[in-house]
Protein backbone atom coordinates (compact mmCIF):
# COMPACT_ATOMS: atom_id res chain seq x y z
CA UNK A 1 0.00 0.00 0.00
CA UNK A 2 2.70 2.63 0.84
CA UNK A 3 4.53 1.78 -2.32
CA UNK A 4 1.36 3.11 -4.38
CA UNK A 5 0.88 6.08 -2.24
CA UNK A 6 4.82 6.61 -3.18
CA UNK A 7 3.81 6.41 -6.83
CA UNK A 8 0.79 8.29 -6.35
CA UNK A 9 2.84 10.72 -4.77
CA UNK A 10 5.57 11.23 -7.49
CA UNK A 11 2.90 11.78 -10.05
CA UNK A 12 1.17 14.46 -9.08
CA UNK A 13 4.64 16.29 -8.64
CA UNK A 14 5.38 15.31 -12.01
CA UNK A 15 2.04 16.31 -13.24
CA UNK A 16 2.41 19.84 -10.91
CA UNK A 17 5.63 20.21 -12.68
CA UNK A 18 4.46 19.71 -16.47
CA UNK A 19 1.44 22.03 -15.84
CA UNK A 20 4.34 24.65 -14.15
CA UNK A 21 6.90 24.26 -16.65
CA UNK A 22 4.28 24.06 -20.00
CA UNK A 23 1.03 25.73 -19.18
CA UNK A 24 1.86 29.24 -18.66
CA UNK A 25 -0.18 28.99 -15.58
CA UNK A 26 0.90 30.10 -11.81
CA UNK A 27 -0.16 26.78 -9.28
CA UNK A 28 -2.86 29.35 -7.71
CA UNK A 29 -4.04 29.47 -11.02
CA UNK A 30 -4.32 25.51 -12.20
CA UNK A 31 -4.98 24.52 -8.85
CA UNK A 32 -8.80 24.86 -9.32
CA UNK A 33 -8.84 23.01 -12.86
CA UNK A 34 -7.26 20.18 -11.77
CA UNK A 35 -9.38 20.00 -8.40
CA UNK A 36 -12.36 19.84 -10.80
CA UNK A 37 -11.14 17.07 -12.82
CA UNK A 38 -10.46 14.97 -9.58
CA UNK A 39 -14.23 15.61 -8.42
CA UNK A 40 -15.36 15.00 -11.73
CA UNK A 41 -13.20 11.46 -11.06
CA UNK A 42 -14.60 11.15 -7.90
CA UNK A 43 -18.21 11.56 -8.90
CA UNK A 44 -17.73 9.00 -11.34
CA UNK A 45 -16.19 6.57 -9.09
CA UNK A 46 -19.71 6.97 -7.11
CA UNK A 47 -21.69 7.27 -10.07
CA UNK A 48 -20.74 3.87 -11.48
CA UNK A 49 -21.05 2.21 -7.91
CA UNK A 50 -24.45 3.28 -8.01
CA UNK A 51 -25.41 2.81 -11.14
CA UNK A 52 -24.67 -0.81 -10.71
CA UNK A 53 -26.94 -0.95 -7.83
CA UNK A 54 -29.57 0.76 -9.54
CA UNK A 55 -29.61 -0.84 -12.67
CA UNK A 56 -33.03 -3.40 -12.84
CA UNK A 57 -34.95 -1.22 -10.86
CA UNK A 58 -36.79 0.52 -13.70
CA UNK A 59 -39.14 -0.61 -15.15
CA UNK A 60 -40.60 -0.09 -19.05
CA UNK A 61 -42.87 2.66 -17.63
CA UNK A 62 -40.71 4.54 -15.61
CA UNK A 63 -36.45 5.28 -16.67
CA UNK A 64 -34.00 5.41 -14.26
CA UNK A 65 -33.27 9.27 -13.71
CA UNK A 66 -31.00 11.64 -11.38
CA UNK A 67 -33.99 11.08 -8.27
CA UNK A 68 -32.70 7.39 -7.95
CA UNK A 69 -28.84 8.49 -7.69
CA UNK A 70 -29.78 11.48 -5.56
CA UNK A 71 -31.74 8.63 -3.02
CA UNK A 72 -28.51 7.04 -2.84
CA UNK A 73 -26.59 9.92 -1.47
CA UNK A 74 -24.77 10.26 -5.53
CA UNK A 75 -24.42 12.95 -7.92
CA UNK A 76 -26.23 12.19 -11.11
CA UNK A 77 -23.28 12.02 -13.82
CA UNK A 78 -25.28 12.80 -17.13
CA UNK A 79 -22.67 11.40 -19.68
CA UNK A 80 -21.30 14.96 -20.84
CA UNK A 81 -19.95 15.24 -17.27
CA UNK A 82 -17.94 12.23 -17.34
CA UNK A 83 -14.56 11.86 -16.69
CA UNK A 84 -14.12 9.13 -19.25
CA UNK A 85 -14.95 11.28 -21.85
CA UNK A 86 -12.54 14.24 -20.72
CA UNK A 87 -9.90 11.36 -21.10
CA UNK A 88 -10.89 10.87 -24.24
CA UNK A 89 -11.03 13.94 -25.72
CA UNK A 90 -8.45 14.52 -28.62
CA UNK A 91 -4.99 16.68 -28.66
CA UNK A 92 -5.40 19.77 -28.81
CA UNK A 93 -9.44 19.78 -27.90
CA UNK A 94 -10.67 23.01 -25.44
CA UNK A 95 -10.37 20.55 -22.24
CA UNK A 96 -10.85 23.67 -20.33
CA UNK A 97 -14.60 24.21 -21.97
CA UNK A 98 -14.90 20.68 -21.18
CA UNK A 99 -14.62 20.88 -17.36
CA UNK A 100 -16.51 23.51 -17.70
CA UNK A 101 -19.82 22.12 -19.09
CA UNK A 102 -19.39 18.98 -16.92
CA UNK A 103 -19.50 21.13 -13.80
CA UNK A 104 -22.56 22.84 -15.43
CA UNK A 105 -23.88 19.79 -16.01
CA UNK A 106 -23.06 18.17 -12.92
CA UNK A 107 -24.68 21.21 -10.96
CA UNK A 108 -27.99 21.10 -13.51
CA UNK A 109 -28.27 17.50 -12.98
CA UNK A 110 -27.91 17.98 -8.89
Amino acid sequence: MQAGLVELEKGLWGVADELRANSGLKASEYSSPVLGLIFLRFAEVKFDAAEKQITGTGSSRRSIGPAHFHAQGVLFVDDGARFARLVAMPEGADLGHAVNEAMRLIEEFN
